[in-house]
This record gives structure tokens, C-alpha cells and sequence, in this order.
């Protein structure tokens, strides 16, 4: 679950006023779920935007904009920390910002991974190889690296030149060893291939002189699409993902925070084997991973509800439970969320 910071803090300051009813409205949810026995993990921050800090100050493109983020995250830690003992910062950094404020956002102490998965070379051509480094650089470094290594990866800072900004003393001191763990949001992989022509090139890759493609030069996809999903089923991207981030970044607990399929006009929302199967694939890849001496503590489904997506709207059923929006708004259990329940009681019963 994630908190709004415009529910809680409408003026984005401690000085603009608390409102008392978000908060009592986040006391009640963060009790029944503990009635329930669900313990909640909150993310402070997930793609909320506020009117009033945007018109103060411009948004995340000012860096005071820091003071007040940890303003609001240690307000929530007072008001529900006694209860709540699983936190995260921001959710999907680099979705979030897509090189516009990203420098801002890692003083806010990013714990949640960007979302793209591993990259896979285009080809054997060296080229192809050395863009798939570059775009795992200026996504996965981008936000990781000046926590871990106090800066951003060395490639970007050739290819960024002076647009890409310094980290003070200070940020530097204050970012080492920041996150307690690392957050992933998991779907799928890509290949990468070189592309010098920055023209063609999509905006969020534009300095890396790569493009991420669904297939390589051969045609070949990474895994397979289901007729109701919309993502290539390919859990090995997840595996190597949580391999990579335990070799750079000195073994840190990681979570799947996101792992979860898309589904659209289906005939039944209710029957979604692909999600089932989905799911079970990438569970069985971490387990692996963790055989490997990966420090996985957990995993989170996508989604337990359907829910409002930015890109799509309410086109999409990503939830294990469908809800009616057009009439009763009622969520009901999907076979995935069946299965789901089931494989939870079953490994608990195994591992006690």
C-alpha cells in the first residue's frame, strides 16, 4: 500500500497544515489490515504529484523539495511507525522522472529499483553487447549507483557531460549506505541494440545510444505472450536481474516488490490462467536465485486489486481480485488469486 502525500499533507508543508481526516483515514486502514493478520509494507511515495509543491516551487526540479519529502516521511513514521515496520521510499524512481529530476529524487533516498529487467544483446556484435551495458548503466545505476558508490556510473557522466549534475560532499555522505534493501519491479526483459542516430532514439535512452527492442536480429522474442497478456513471459530476465544487483551492489536484501502480468479483453476476467502461470514462473526464478545466495525476503504479486493504470486507464486487469467499475465496484477473487492463496498456505505449512 503506499500513503498520498496530497491526502495527508494537502500544501505539501508541515507549515501548510495537516489534514486530520487523511490521516484517521490511513489509521483505520493500517489497523484492520493488522485485525486481518496483513502486515503492511507502505511506500511513502507512489507517482504522487503535488499541485501546490509544483507551483512553489516547480516540483522535483528543486532540490528544497528534499526537506519537505523528509518532512512528510517522518511525520508518517511518528503518526504510524508503532504499527507499520516495512517502508519504502519511492516507487519506480525511473519511471517517475525519465531524466528530468532524477538527481532530486535520489536525495530522497530511493529504495525501489527502475522496472526494466535485465537487457539482452541485440547480437554477438560487439555494439549491440556494449549497449546492453549502457542502458543497465543509465537504468539500474542511474538510481543505484550513488547509493552504493557514491556516484553515477562513469559511462554516464561521458555521455551526460555537464547536463548530468554533481553530488555535494554532503549528498555523497548522506546517500552511502542509505536503503536498507532494494526493491524490484519485475515484468519483463528486452534486448538492446546500438543505435548512434540519437534521432531515432526514444528520450529516456537518447544519451545511451541504445534502443530496447521485443526481439533481436533474428526475430527471436524473449519467451512467449499469452492472447490476454501483454508483457513476454521471460522469468529468466528475473533471475539474472537479482544475480547482477547481488554481484554490484555487495548483497543487499532485496525484495520483488512488483511481479505481475497484464490482461485484456479477456472473455472471462475471472479465469486468468496466464496470470497463474506467470506468477508461479517467477516465484520458481527467485527461488533459484536464492539458491544461488541472492538475499530475496520477499514477494509481492501485481496487483491484489485491478487497478487505475497511467498509460491505460482501467483498460487493463492486472489484479488477482477483478473489480467492477462500471457498476458495484466490488472486487472478486480471480483463479489466480485461488491458486495464489493456496501456493501462500501451503509453503507456510512446509517452511514451519
Amino acid at each position: 500500500m503506499s500513503i498520498s502525500w496530497n491526502r495527508v499533507m494537502p500544501n505539501g508543508t508541515l507549515e501548510g497544515g495537516i489534514n486530520q481526516e487523511g490521516i484517521n483515514f490511513y489509521n483505520n486502514l493500517i489497523n484492520e489490515l493488522l485485525k486481518n493478520g496483513i502486515e503492511p509494507f507502505v511506500t511513502i511515495m507512489h507517482f504522487d504529484y503535488l499541485l501546490a509543491l509544483q507551483q512553489k516551487l516547480g516540483g522535483f526540479l528543486n532540490h528544497s523539495i528534499v526537506t519537505n519529502f523528509k518532512d512528510f516521511s517522518e511525520l508518517l513514521f511518528k503518526t504510524y511507525g508503532d504499527r507499520v515496520k516495512h517502508w519504502t521510499t519511492i516507487n519506480e524512481g525511473e519511471v517517475t522522472t525519465i531524466f528530468h529530476y532524477m538527481h532530486n529524487i535520489d536525495n530522497m533516498f530511493v529504495e525501489a529499483c527502475p522496472t526494466k529487467g535485465s537487457y539482452v544483446p541485440y547480437s554477438s556484435n560487439p555494439e549491440h553487447v556494449a549497449a546492453a551495458k549502457r542502458l543497465t548503466d543509465f537504468y539500474w545505476g542511474w538510481v543505484l549507483d550513488p547509493i552504493f558508490h557514491g556516484d553515477y556510473p562513469q559511462i554516464m557522466r561521458k555521455l551526460v557531460g555537464n547536463r548530468l549534475p554533481k553530488f555535494t560532499k554532503k549528498d555523497k555522505k548522506m546517500l552511502n549506505g542509505s536503503t536498507n534493501f532494494i526493491g524490484i519491479n519485475y515484468y519483463t526483459s528486452h534486448f538492446a541494440r546500438y543505435e548512434s542516430n540519437r534521432t531515432k532514439v526514444f528520450g529516456d535512452n537518447f544519451d545511451a545510444l541504445a534502443m530496447s527492442e521485443v526481439s533481436n536480429i533474428e526475430g527471436k522474442t524473449l519467451g512467449y505472450i499469452n492472447q490476454y497478456g501483454l508483457n513476454f513471459v521471460y522469468p529468466e530476465g528475473l533471475y539474472d536481474f537479482l544475480l547482477y544487483i547481488n554481484k554490484n551492489y555487495q548483497n543487499p536484501k532485496i525484495y520483488i516488490t512488483v511481479n505481475g502480468i497484464a490482461s485484456f479483453k479477456t472473455p472471462n476476467p475471472l479465469k486468468d490462467e496466464h496470470r497463474v502461470a506467470y506468477i508461479a514462473s517467477h516465484i520458481n526464478a527467485t527461488k533459484v536465485a536464492i539458491d544461488a545466495r541472492v538475499n530475496v525476503r520477499g514477494f509481492f504479486a501485481w496487483a491484489t486489486f485491478d487497478t487505475f493504470e497511467f498509460q491505460a486507464g482501467y483498460s487493463r486487469n492486472w489484479g488477482l481480485y477483478h473489480v467492477d467499475f462500471n457498476y458495484s465496484l466490488k472486487g472478486i477473487p480471480t483463479d489466480a488469486a485461488n491458486w495464489y492463496s493456496k501456493y501462500l498456505t501451503d509453503e507456510f505449512s512446509y517452511l514451519n
